[in-house]
């Protein structure tokens, strides 16, 4: 058994791999400032976790906390805590991107650099690429399409950089579009069954024929959970294998909830790239990675959550891949 700190840990992946970690016998140390969205539905995120022997939660912002201390006795680190969101990065709020996503993940590795630790995972993202024709290949040229992209590639480079001059043992997961059972309710399929399930109109940015590579929660984990068991090094793309239009999405979450949906196109958001494709023959010969559920399957589990989520706001999501299998 390791000790292993999540930062995010209340966060949509974060809570999901709380759990992985504490099914597989790992005590878990969770650290989370309890921003982005709402406390509550933050701890419902984590109330599966909280009632285990081997979890303890930190409420704290890495900007603050004493890391050193925080860091004590912990094996690995799963640093997924980040300030999320293309639209919002743009103008006076980027500020707390850079807090957020560069200054925490400089202090974070600062506070490694003196400890022992086996293993730093950085959770990165597919905004680091910009928009792509292809599947993208990790040693890609490195375009992203708005302040929040850059912010996670400055991270990257931190990242890199402590681990070439202080030997912090880290490797770099880039995860593409992440969903499931309790996504960020600023995100575009989040949106989209929110406002199906109460009948209202779905807003729909462009014209619908944009492409992103879906990649389902329970997958996320199981990327993040070998990299955290594999020798550190590399940067892998983290995708689903599935690829899907925005109107497609919709069409998915029309036939989960059998509703007639009414689509209101606006204009195209700054930042939002046309197109995400992961290459994943890396990430698969290197931590034995291969996504397990299908778009159609993931979003009817997300759909489930929504609505128990909707009619009973203290119900507790279970395992994302029972739900899925079920």
């Amino acid at each position: 058994m390791s000790r292993i700190l999540v930062t995010g840990a209340a966060g949509f992946i974060g809570s999901h791999l709380v759990e992985r970690l504490l099914e597989v016998g790992h005590e878990v140390v969770g650290v989370d400032a309890f921003t982005g969205y709402s406390r509550e539905r933050k701890e419902r995120n984590l109330a599966q976790a909280e009632g285990a022997e081997d979890f303890r939660l930190v409420e704290g912002d890495l900007l603050d906390l004493d890391l050193d201390d925080l860091l004590r006795g912990v094996d690995s680190v799963a640093h997924l805590a980040a300030e999320s969101g293309v639209r919002a990065s743009w103008g006076d709020d980027f500020p707390r991107y850079l807090a957020r996503n560069v200054e925490a993940t400089q202090r974070l590795l600062e506070a490694l650099s003196g400890q022992s630790v086996e293993r730093f995972v950085f959770a990165s993202s597919s905004s680091v690429y910009g928009s792509v024709d292809g599947p993208a290949k990790e040693i890609a040229s490195l375009r992203p399409a708005s302040p929040y992209g850059l912010s996670k590639l400055a991270a990257e480079e931190l990242v890199k950089l402590y681990a070439r001059q202080r030997g912090v043992p880290a490797t770099i997961l880039r995860y593409f579009t992440v969903y499931g059972p309790r996504q960020r309710p600023d995100m575009a399929l989040s949106r989209f069954i929110s406002a199906a399930l109460r009948g209202e109109p779905l807003r729909v940015f462009g014209d619908g024929s944009q492409m992103r590579e879906m990649t389902y929660v329970s997958d996320v984990v199981d990327a993040t959970v070998a990299a955290l068991q594999a020798p550190p090094g590399g940067v892998y793309n983290v995708g689903g294998g599935d690829r899907a239009t925005v109107d497609e999405l919709v069409d998915h979450v029309r036939r989960a909830l059998d509703v007639r949906i009414e689509i209101a196109h606006g204009p195209c958001a700054e930042g939002d790239v046309y197109s995400t494709w992961a290459g994943l023959e890396l990430v698969e010969r290197d931590l034995g990675y291969r996504p397990q559920v299908g778009l159609k399957r993931g979003i009817e589990a997300q759909v489930e959550w929504a609505r128990e989520e909707t009619i009973a706001p203290g119900w507790i999501s279970g395992s994302p891949s029972k739900r899925a299998a079920r």
